[in-house]
């Protein structure tokens, strides 16, 4: 344990002193030693020029630091085989991952497939993407305002969420927004943070957000098996879904079409972000956190790993992005309803007509658990 942990901290330290060069997109087309294109390599894969004739190992130091030709092409001309290493690694004495066929281009290595999938797909898209859905809810804040009439503070109350599911709720969602923040910076960050904190105290803040983001991240998989046992029952697909589909929830004009506890779109945030995106993040970060002992921590799996993570989680951002904004400034009264757990009868009607009508009706009580409501409210009756 000591060992790996250790080896973890080397990581670190090696990834922050050459995360400049890492950031680059694309490699370097000439070498000024004189070097050449590797033979079957990537265009801009560049092999170091020999050492002059004549030339010790230490004059070459001299007039050509940096260029470690001969251990490279040693590498190179072994045919990627393992060399030899007394490091307890399963992969150490591997120094270039084998040559592999990439869609479209020459043949590169294994890891700078992964590279430039990360660098030229993952990252410009995702972050696009990102700040596509952000633009958009900002529009559309601005030119409807805050979906709903009641604002939720009627004395007439029914208990929405118990004191349970608001705390299984607001532990994931805690988690949720510290990983968001520190992933974001980690893939984004030297893009808006870099040029305004300087390398040394991004350098030192990424590697902390790193360490923060790989202990939230179990927090945030127990929390997120903990919603769906809490909410599974509630987000089961119901007759009036189709029309609350159809209508879009009454987004672009008109009524808000009737639905039970939860409408279709929450069920499709429930379906689709916390079951499916959320099952892909929790263990490609499992895989990525070492803590999977039926997956091995090699290179290979690293970064299918890596890049399932990333995608997953940009779209997961997406999608709970719309959720939160819908749970708080974008529509009346839905924060206090997960604040305090309870909601008026107008705000409920208004909201969720089908819930409201069955706890009209006594087929949902209107206080499901012993907590009384808040002072100076009455529970609301049911067959009122």
């Amino acid at each position: 344990m000591q060992g790996s942990w250790r080896r973890s901290i080397f990581a670190l330290v090696l990834a922050f002193a050459g995360a400049g060069a890492l950031g680059q997109s694309t490699p370097a087309p000439d070498d000024p030693a004189g070097g050449k294109p590797a033979a079957g390599a990537p265009a801009g894969f560049v092999v170091p020029a020999d050492p002059k004739p004549g030339d010790t190992e230490a004059e070459r130091i001299k007039s050509q630091p940096g260029n470690n030709a001969p251990v490279w092409r040693a590498v190179r001309n072994s045919g990627n085989e393992p060399g030899v290493t007394t490091l307890p690694d399963n992969e150490g004495a591997t120094l270039i991952q084998r040559f592999v066929q990439y869609p479209g281009s020459a043949f590169v290595t294994a890891g700078q497939a992964w590279r430039e999938t990360r660098n030229l797909w993952i990252v410009p898209y995702g972050g696009s993407l990102l700040l596509i859905v952000v633009v958009a809810l900002a529009l559309y804040y601005v030119g409807r305002g805050p979906l709903g009439h009641s604002s939720n503070t009627g004395a007439r109350r029914i208990e929405r969420f118990t004191a349970l599911e608001r705390a299984a709720h607001w532990v994931n969602a805690a988690a949720f927004v510290l990983l968001a923040l520190s992933g974001i910076v980690i893939a984004w960050g030297k893009f808006f943070l870099l040029p305004v904190l300087g390398a040394a105290l991004f350098g030192w803040l990424t590697i902390a957000l790193k360490t923060l983001h790989n202990f939230v991240g179990p927090l945030f998989v127990v929390s997120l098996v903990i919603v769906f046992v809490t909410f599974v029952k509630d987000n089961f697909p119901h007759a009036g879904d189709g029309a609350w589909l159809k209508k879009a929830g009454g987004l672009f004009g008109g009524q808000e079409p009737p639905s039970h506890r939860f409408n279709a779109g929450e069920k499709l945030v429930f379906w689709v972000g916390v079951f499916v995106l959320g099952a892909l993040v929790a263990v490609s970060g499992l895989v990525l956190d070492q803590l999977i002992p039926a997956v091995a921590p090699v290179r290979g799996n690293m970064q299918i790993a890596n890049m399932v993570h990333a995608a997953a989680a940009v779209l997961m951002m997406c999608l709970f992005l719309g959720h939160i904004y819908l749970g708080t400034i974008g529509t009346k009264g839905a924060y206090r309803a997960m604040r305090g757990g309870y909601v008026d009868e107008e705000w409920a009607r208004e909201h969720h007509a089908l819930w409201a009508d069955d706890v009209r009706a006594g087929k949902i009580p209107a206080q499901r658990s012993s907590s009384a409501p808040p002072a100076g409210l009455n529970t609301a009756k049911e067959g009122a």
